[in-house]
């Protein structure tokens, strides 16, 4: 167990006050994190404004090498930030987890580089010229989750940087050291100031709503739950901070009748269970049409009977616990309650801590809570249907539009369903696999604005038209 720091202006910065940060798989804590105060908060932003007047004017070069190298220094560092991120938040090691995350964040990290908005020409006759240019704002402020705390970092902070803005990044309480130790990394290879970090436990100190307030952070970077986001956009209203959001899902997956349930249970299974289903992004509910809802449903409960549950340091465990108390509880009600009207395949019963086994429970009905509700867990319903018609109407039926999926022998019959789903992403015969060439963002409440690509890099830039 060690201390860990904020990292402002370049140097490391203790607090008076810290909190633990436990490891969901066994309960010790795995390190003690700095609960910034407001003054710290004022320090990182008053840091990254001056870093912001020269890092702003620096040359694209300059800019895509900077990209280069903290993707380089991520590798360097790869064994000893997947280690720290699986002690803290739970993933295994292996699989689709902390050695995962850490190659996707290295590899985003060098699209990013790739990425340039160049100046584009919009009129050059007798007129005149007209040109629009994309110039950086500022200061950035980005707040990051627990569930992959590290690649989602990498996803807001590098497209701020590589457009030429400076960062203030706040971590989850739940899942911070792995962030800060990031942190202190970019800084290896950046100049002072334009990359700095604030921690807070969001319960004695809550620097995330003071971040949105703030004066000196011109947009906001935000990863997390609806409600989460709406105080954002609340606080973040007197400032008029750009905003963008990327909020919960309620992810449909929609099975046509010609499917084979036995080809497509594995693919079913990762796109609800990725990271123990806790992941925006992850199917949270499966209409599955009547005539192959027995086979689906005993094909899925098949796959998921074999994926080993067990600490994430671990070799062999290819899922974890949940990261924390408040998910556990919230995922053992929507169980308990569904399992009063549907039919459990597996699972159902919590484990020991924090451990909760993949469940699938059958027989709901699309009002049930854990069909309504963004479970954010190990746990699917799947719900029969007979119209493929109400199904498209029971998926679209949420306040959510994150992602959703179409499962089909016939990929041209999917895309039409498909295209008539509410949601910002779609796949066929797969679910949640987002690549940093593709924009990605929500619709009605799962967020505003998107991240990846170029739409993703100009959304941290300011358009300015100029005449000639």
């Amino acid at each position: 167990m060690s201390d860990f720091s904020m990292t402002i202006n370049g140097q490391p910065v203790s607090a008076a006050d810290q909190f633990d940060v436990k490891n969901p798989a066994t309960g010790d804590t795995v390190g003690l994190a700095p609960n910034s105060s407001k003054d710290h908060l004022d320090l990182a932003v008053a840091a990254a404004q001056v870093a912001f007047t020269t890092w702003s004017q620096t040359s694209d070069a300059v800019r895509v090498q900077a990209c280069q190298d903290i993707a380089a220094k991520i590798g360097e560092h790869a064994e000893e930030l997947a280690q720290l991120l699986t002690r803290e938040q739970g993933k295994p090691l292996n699989g689709i987890g902390s050695r995962f995350e850490i190659g996707g964040a290295q590899a985003w990290a060098a699209h990013t580089a790739s990425l340039s908005l160049p100046v584009k020409v919009l009129q050059d006759n007798e007129q005149g010229r007209v040109e629009l240019h994309r110039k950086p704002m500022g200061v950035v402020g980005s707040i990051t989750p627990w569930n992959w705390p590290v690649m989602i970092a990498v996803w807001h902070i590098l497209p701020a940087v590589r457009s030429g803005n400076t960062v203030v990044v706040k971590p989850s309480p739940y899942a911070p050291l792995s962030t800060l130790r990031l942190v202190e990394l970019m800084n290896q290879v950046l100049p002072p100031g334009v990359v700095n970090s604030v921690c807070s436990d969001d319960r004695t100190s809550n620097i995330g709503a003071a971040m949105s307030a703030h004066p000196g952070i011109r947009k906001i970077v935000f990863t997390g739950s609806i409600n989460t986001g709406k105080k954002v956009m609340a606080t973040a209203a007197d400032t008029v901070k750009r905003l963008t959001l990327e909020l919960g899902g309620n992810d449909a997956g929609i099975v046509l009748p010609d499917v084979d349930p036995k080809a497509i249970a594995e693919g079913l299974f990762w796109g609800a269970f990725i990271n123990n289903g806790q992941t925006c992004a992850a199917m949270k509910r499966l209409y599955v049409h009547e005539s192959v809802y027995d086979g689906v449903c005993a094909a899925l409960a098949d796959y998921a009977r074999a994926i080993p549950v067990g600490p994430g340091t671990e070799e062999a465990s290819v899922l974890g616990p949940i990261n924390n108390r408040m998910q556990f509880d919230k995922v053992q009600r929507l169980v308990d309650a569904a399992k009063q009207k549907g039919r459990v395949l597996l699972g159902g019963e919590p484990g020991e801590g924090l451990f909760f086994p993949p469940t699938l429970i059958a027989d709901l009905s699309h009002d049930d809570p854990l069909v309504t509700e963004e479970q954010f867990g190990p746990a699917l319903p799947i719900i029969k249907y007979s119209n493929v018609e109400d199904a498209i109407r029971q998926a679209n039926d949420s306040p959510n539009g994150l992602g959703g999926s179409v499962w089909s022998r016939d990929v041209e019959k999917a895309r039409q369903v498909a295209s008539r789903m509410e949601c910002g992403s779609v796949w066929i015969n797969k679910h949640g696999a987002i690549q940093p060439n593709a924009p990605f963002g929500g619709v009605k409440s799962s967020g505003c604005g998107v991240e990846f690509g170029e739409e993703g890099l100009a959304e941290y830039t300011d358009i300015q038209v100029m005449f000639s």
